[in-house]
């Protein structure tokens, strides 16, 4: 199974879980930095972080590694998010297993800069709920 790309904008998409094979299909098709929100040794199985940056790095792309853990994320994660996406020099894929606090770092890196009503819709019509963030977005 290949990855599962779900946009949020033109220029963010997030993804479940990522392999090191799958850098090379996101590279084509024009993404031009990958954020991994997962945290090394999640998963049994889970490809680790490092391997995924190797392919991202041959195929050109930058590489951020965010690992937010299931207990939550805190305010210095959101600013690293929104340092990641300044840096990318075009369109960013982030993922972790499910792509949801991917979707919600996301939502929270653009608080200020797009409507709430709009990022909560973005990030719905993609298949994540982000609408109990709504008074953190602005």
């Amino acid at each position: 199974m290949g990855m599962i790309l779900r946009p949020l904008t033109e220029t963010f998409a997030v993804s479940p879980q990522i392999r090191p094979a799958d850098v090379a299909a996101a590279a084509a098709q024009g993404y031009r930095a990958i954020i991994n929100n997962r945290p090394d040794g999640e998963s049994w199985g889970q490809p680790k972080s490092a391997d995924i940056e190797a392919e991202a790095i041959a195929h050109g792309l930058s590489y951020t590694h965010i690992p937010v853990s299931l207990r939550g994320l805190d305010p210095e994660q959101v600013g690293q998010m929104i340092a990641a996406q300044k840096a990318a020099e075009g369109p960013v894929l982030a993922f972790c297993k499910t792509g949801t606090r991917s979707s919600i770092l996301w939502a929270l890196s653009q608080a200020g800069k797009m409507p709430a009503d709009e990022i909560i819709a973005a990030a719905a019509k993609a298949g994540y709920n982000v609408s109990n963030l709504r008074a953190h977005l602005g």
